[in-house]
């Protein structure tokens, strides 16, 4: 019979959970953290890695001013999480873009995890904890999650939803306020970290109805509802900043309702495949096409139904399976598709929405290899059944901190990421166009132009892949072939900006300056506040004869730019030609000022001193122009 509700919880102790007791919890954390360290060593010395840049603090957020900014303005950062962004801004104090300290704590915090795991689940009396947490710790699939710096979103959710769900049951053996209060605090931590730890509430729930058999609402139901609205409004509002400001909707992401139910069915079958047999883990898996009339893609969802209908028959035996499968799918609910998601672009699957979700599964196989482990136990077993169990144990974690080895070394180079991923996926355009954005930005344009061709192939309508590939022919002096590619992103995306930019300064080298005024202008209507875009066209259209218009772009750069010398120097240019001599000597002292070696300036400004009929200034300016360098004078 269920036990009375009415008095505080008390857990039974558990045989097993008692003889891991013996071991002081502080040398199974340091076993974690040495364990962890070891593990990760070839992703320490990586670097950043595709949207690296997006979560690492920026410079305009680098100020007390921008650390208001991450909290109370939606969109300053490329995700509402504001105490990740927070703590991204303390660690960039700290070691600014050296990527050696992100990828510390990021192991560390996973560490810590696994820590916070292990005691969760020896407070609720599970057997195996300690297993449990080296699994974790060590599981490849978790090595997207702890190797990649924008994810320290898991790593750092993880520790507070762990945390708040430690508190939860400590209050619910005493209902003591102060530990409801604490939970709640670490609850909204985690939300403020990472939306998908909103499921926490239903888990406790699922939690709580393993350990007593039933749920009781008014208990627990009363409690949990206020994490419970706190989470729906968390999820509801990270899936509006990811249609609105992350841009996930629009035709890639237009599924039907059954569409999204069978992709749900698969994407739960392949997490937990990936969990039982880790092999061959990708950056970027390939996506897939959901199709209604494929009868195959039925079998996913409906194995998932079965199988928990086939788990809820079996509760009355064992409540664990049942429980360890509704843990899996519900945290992995946010991810299973019936919300857009960005990465659904180019994936439905990545190794990182499963980092909490695991915890189920493999909390349920550390619990059975120690009652198998206790069973070989039993009196009158010999030594080598006993030893067993310890040996199938020590090879399992051998085998996952090998994989996780090899696999945390894939990021230890950015080009080897994108190399391995193509080598698995070849189809995966986003590694083709960020390897040729590496490959670009490090001298090398025509293996840049080769990846770019190739992300085109895959995806030829993207505005994005030829633009790339028209500034990676700019840099191999294919004019022409880079002119057709700006083109046609702007065919493609008429509101394309840098590529309007770009474009106008390419025909504009090429002495195609009436051609390039439009573009200019139109980059300058579509980005607001380009500084570079003004100064071009204002020097432009000053070579063109066009003064009162190049004064106006000059002066409107300058306003934004005011530290640029040439900026000052081609606006004395043009004021000096405009008869406003005067106003031209401001603008040649001011390029000095701020580039006192800028030798074509100083000349501008002895030929202005002379018209203005002073003479001896006007000299020596005119000396220090032609004076050469290293001179000492």
């Amino acid at each position: 019979m269920p036990r009375s509700r009415q008095s505080p919880r008390q857990v039974a102790p558990d045989p097993a959970a008692m003889r891991t007791e013996r071991v002081p919890f502080g040398w199974y954390c340091a076993l974690l953290f040495s364990v962890a360290l070891f593990a990760y060593g070839p992703a320490l010395g990586g670097g950043f890695i595709w949207d690296d840049d997006g979560h690492v603090t920026r410079p305009d957020l680098r100020s007390l001013h921008g650390l208001m900014r991450i909290w109370f303005e939606v969109g300053a950062t490329q995700q509402y999480y504001p105490v990740l962004h927070s703590a991204f801004w303390v660690e960039h104090l700290f070691w600014g873009d050296a990527t050696l300290g992100y990828h510390l704590v990021n192991v560390l915090l996973h560490a810590t995890a696994a820590c916070l795991f292990v005691l969760l689940l020896r407070r609720l009396a599970v057997r195996g904890a300690w297993l449990a947490g080296l699994l974790f710790v060590l599981h490849p699939v978790c090595v997207e999650s702890v190797a990649w710096v924008s994810e320290q979103k898991n790593t750092l959710s993880a520790v507070f939803y762990l945390l708040a769900a430690l508190c939860y049951l400590r209050f619910e053996r005493g209902r003591a306020a102060r530990w409801y209060a604490l939970g709640l605090a670490c609850f909204f931590l985690a939300l403020l970290s990472k939306s998908v730890t909103a499921t926490l509430p239903a888990a406790l729930l699922v939690v709580l109805w393993w350990r007593d058999g039933r749920i009781a609402w008014r208990r627990d139901g009363l409690a949990l509802a206020p994490w419970l609205g706190v989470g729906a409004a968390a999820g509801m509002f990270t899936a509006w900043v990811e249609r609105t400001y992350i841009g996930a909707a629009g035709a890639p992401f237009a599924l039907d309702l059954v569409q999204r139910c069978l992709l749900a069915g698969r994407v739960a079958w392949f997490y937990l495949g990936k969990l039982l047999w880790p092999a061959d883990l990708i950056f970027v898996y390939p996506r897939w096409t959901v199709e209604t009339g494929a009868w195959w893609q039925w079998l996913f969802p409906a194995g998932a139904a079965a199988l928990v209908l086939a788990l809820w028959l079996a509760r009355g035996r064992a409540r664990g399976p049942l429980a360890a499968a509704l843990l899996f799918i519900g945290t992995l609910f946010p991810a299973l598709g019936f919300f857009n998601v960005y990465p659904f672009l180019f994936s439905y699957v990545a190794d990182h929405f499963q980092y909490l979700a695991s915890l189920g599964v493999i909390a349920l196989a550390a619990a059975a290899w120690d009652r198998w482990a206790a069973g070989n136990a039993a009196a009158g077993a010999t030594a080598s059944r006993r030893t067993i169990p310890v040996a199938a144990a020590a090879g399992v974690l051998c085998v996952l901190g090998a994989l996780t080895w090899r696999q945390a070394r894939t990021y230890g180079d950015v080009v080897t990421l994108y190399r391995t991923t193509l080598a698995r996926n070849p189809r995966a355009w986003l590694a083709h166009s960020n390897l040729g954005n590496i490959l670009a930005s490090t001298g090398h344009p025509e293996e840049a132009v080769a990846e770019y061709e190739e992300a085109l192939r895959l995806v030829p309508d993207s505005a994005g892949f030829h633009y790339d590939l028209a500034n990676a022919l700019v840099q191999l002096g294919r004019i022409p072939e880079a002119l057709a590619e700006y083109g046609q992103a702007i065919r493609l995306k008429p509101d394309y900006g840098p590529a309007e930019g770009s474009l106008a300064r390419v025909l504009a080298g090429q002495g195609r300056g009436a051609e390039a005024v439009p573009h200019f202008e139109a980059a300058i209507r579509l980005l607001p506040g380009d500084a570079e875009a003004e100064l071009n066209l204002g020097s432009l259209l000053g070579q063109l004869g066009r003064l009162p218009e190049a004064i106006g772009h000059l002066e409107a750069g300058l306003r934004l730019r005011p530290d640029f010398p040439e900026g000052h120097n081609n606006l004395g240019n043009a004021l000096a030609a405009a008869g406003r001599m005067p106003e031209a000597i401001d603008q040649y002292r001011e390029a000095v000022r701020l580039r006192p070696d800028y030798r074509e300036a100083r000349y501008n400004l002895s030929i202005a001193l002379r018209s203005a009929g002073r003479m001896d200034e006007a000299l020596r300016e005119y000396r220090q122009a032609i004076e050469p360098k290293g001179s000492g004078r």
